[in-house]
């Protein structure tokens, strides 16, 4: 069976910690797209570690972790974060790489610092870790797969060809030094040295677990607002951050995939550029919120930028579980709101004198204004509740209130950082 675990925002809701919770009782875990320009924060008994290429799998000792083809492989990146996570403590991660999965070269990462560069003011707040770069070699078809590694002739033909595209760019556009194909294709060796002992078929790996019953968790980068196709073009990824492209970044065919858990913050947030309708514009309520939130603050796990926060939106976030397909939703990091006497959540956006509660086009969206109706809080601490039963009244509330607008049954409600803080809803899950 194949679950898909994938955010229905702007990323950082919190689907590390729901993949290391489910990762309990599966098989497989599978990173399907995007690459280290993102990170999934997971607190366990090992202590708190931010993930930026690894799959939230590699805690549990009978999982197999993999890399699929569509993810932006930075590979010192993978190496440097296996042995940190090993160094504390964290038994060696059983890990297989693709064999079909694309480099992030050390050139993508200088293009994408110095694009920014050229940019200034009108950049799109990249987080410079070489991923539109890279995703625009795949494309473009002069990208390095790592099964490439293997045919040393045909990896030097591919580089010299590279090197010459790439120079006339950094010579005239960016009047930086040129790339050297040798000194790149002894990197392109040291890569091949730290991926030797990973490297397979992953895609028949995968078909064939799944054959033998197996369960596989389908790891996604970012949130639905950070898609390519129906994000907030053009401040999104560079990859296709919904559940149906884990069919392809794995190696899937796409029935397979059963469940499909959208994660979704109780509040919102996001990191970097890009229309944000129900951010919170009062510095001192929006530093309060971010003080507070997640597990040590809203402060990205890659960047450690401060991330924008706002109220909840409904109409952001049931566009979002109707484009990832969502057959449950997690609502996390709803704790954080228990210091507050009340709770906005933007049920609707006003454009040009008219309320609608359908997510618009990004030109469109620029336009819009939040609708905010007030909720009571519930001000007490709730974490360590593992039954619903057992919340406050208006927390309950809350969270019915919020499932209402999404029209997708809230399953899950994460109440803190471990592993642990986690309520599954039974009435949800009988809907």
């Amino acid at each position: 069976m194949v679950k898909a675990i994938v955010g229905a925002n702007w990323g950082d809701e919190g689907k590390g910690k729901i993949t290391d919770t489910l990762a309990e009782k599966a098989d497989i875990v599978v990173r399907f797209q995007g690459g280290a320009n993102a990170g999934h924060t997971i607190k366990n008994k090992y202590g708190k570690f931010a993930l930026h290429t690894c799959p939230s799998g590699v805690f549990n000792q009978d999982v197999t972790n993999i890399i699929g083809n569509g993810v932006a492989l930075n590979v010192p990146v993978l190496m440097k974060e296996i042995d940190d996570i090993i160094a504390r403590g964290v038994p060696k991660p059983k890990l297989l790489v693709s064999d079909r999965a694309q480099l992030v070269m050390p050139y993508h990462v200088l293009f994408d610092q110095y694009e920014e560069e050229r940019l200034g003011g009108k950049s799109f707040g990249s987080t410079k870790s070489g991923i539109a770069p890279f995703y625009s070699d795949k494309y473009a078809k002069i990208g390095i797969q790592v099964c490439e590694l293997w045919d040393e002739e045909y990896l030097r033909d591919r580089l010299e060809n590279i090197c010459t595209l790439k120079n006339v760019m950094l010579k005239d556009l960016y009047h930086k030094d040129e790339l050297d194909p040798t000194e790149l294709f002894n990197t392109c060796m040291e890569y091949r040295k730290m991926l030797e002992p990973y490297v397979a078929d992953t895609s028949a790996f995968i078909c064939d677990a799944l054959k033998e019953g197996k369960t596989v968790l389908l790891e996604g980068q970012l949130g639905t607002m950070k898609d390519p196709d129906h994000g907030i073009y053009p401040m999104v990824t560079s990859s296709s951050t919904l559940a149906s492209y884990g069919a392809i970044g794995a190696g899937l065919p796409p029935y397979e995939i059963k469940e499909i858990i959208a994660v979704t913050k109780a509040y919102s947030s996001a990191v970097g550029a890009g229309v944000f309708t129900s951010e919170i514009l009062d510095a001192e309520v929006a530093e309060e919120l971010r003080r507070r939130g997640g597990d040590g603050g809203e402060y990205g796990a890659t960047t450690g930028r401060p991330r924008r926060v706002g109220w909840y939106d409904c109409v952001a976030s049931k566009y979002g579980c109707r484009l990832q397909g969502a057959t449950d939703v997690a609502l996390t990091v709803i704790d954080v709101l228990g210091y507050l006497d009340e709770i906005p959540v933007c049920t609707g956006y006003e454009i040009d004198g008219k309320i609608t509660t359908e997510f618009p086009t990004p030109r469109i969206l620029e336009k819009a204004k939040p609708v905010l109706e007030t909720l009571p809080g519930w001000k007490c601490d709730i974490s360590g509740i593992r039954k619903y039963e057992d919340l406050p009244e208006n927390c309950r509330k809350y969270v019915e209130f919020i499932e209402e607008h999404l029209g997708f049954p809230i399953t899950m409600v994460s109440n803190g950082p471990s592993r642990d803080d986690i309520i599954y809803r039974e009435s949800a899950l009988k809907k």
